[in-house]
């Protein structure tokens, strides 16, 4: 698995939780690795996966931990104000997304930003928002949290897909399918997405927009690669398909 971070062999609330979460992931799924080197080491990343199944966020958490980094999310603000839930994620460095308006929103990614890069750490950030809407599994169109964080310190934006997670959980599921055999699951790390020529636009839309294009399409073609089947020539956009977008990491 290579050198882990200091932050993942520091003692942290993040090794009482690995005890637990780590065996359960391991009962259900048989994690299958590429692109081990492309999640660094050491500093700051913004990581951003595809979302398609409501048990992602363990396996992608499991995945990272695997890697030798601490796996943090952006979360619901208001799971901050949760008492007991709302001191872990503020223990463990989770990362609040506000609903406010644009000029704090920006202000607030700026601060989010520095403290990355501050402490040397790396948040997860789903850019599609919510599970995809796509029949077929696709990434839909995306958001511009994860983008916005990338561009505001200058930190590497990771794309990084899982596949297999449908076996455990399908979109939407109730329940779990624990039967052995453990599902095959496979997670694929890509390079980071080349923003250079967007950050001197950073505070613009049209830049947010072309950032988030590139990182959605970067997303696809790993899929596309693990998956052995070309995506759909026009990304699904729920707002287009007349549904409505209620995504908890909403940004």
């Amino acid at each position: 698995m290579g050198r882990a971070s200091r932050e993942k062999t520091r003692p942290s609330l993040f090794w009482l939780l690995a005890v637990f979460v780590v065996p359960f992931v391991s009962f259900a799924a048989k994690l299958e690795f590429r692109g081990r080197d492309k999640l660094p080491k050491d500093g700051a990343f913004v990581l951003a996966p595809n979302h398609y199944s409501e048990f992602d966020p363990l396996i992608v958490a499991v995945a990272v931990w695997r890697l030798g980094r601490a796996p943090r999310f952006m979360a619901k603000e208001s799971l901050f104000r949760v008492p007991v839930l709302g001191w872990a994620l503020r223990k463990t460095g989770m990362i609040p997304v506000a609903r406010s308006s644009s000029a704090s929103a920006a202000k607030l990614t700026l601060k989010q930003s520095a403290e990355l890069v501050e402490h040397g750490r790396g948040v997860i950030v789903y850019p599609e928002g919510t599970l995809t809407r796509d029949p077929d599994l696709w990434p839909m169109r995306g958001k511009s949290g994860a983008v916005r964080l990338a561009l505001a310190g200058d930190i590497p934006l990771i794309p990084m897909v899982q596949w297999g997670t449908q076996e455990i959980m399908g979109r939407y599921a109730k329940g779990l399918s624990l039967w052995p055999p453990r599902k095959r699951v496979q997670v694929v790390v890509g390079d980071p997405v080349d923003l250079s020529d967007l950050r001197e636009r950073a505070g613009e839309r049209g830049t947010l927009t072309e950032a988030t294009d590139r990182l959605m399409t970067a997303i696809t073609a790993l899929l596309e690669e693990v998956r052995g089947e070309k995506a759909p020539a026009q990304r699904w956009n729920p707002s287009e398909h007349g549904q409505r977008e209620t995504g908890r990491l909403d940004s």
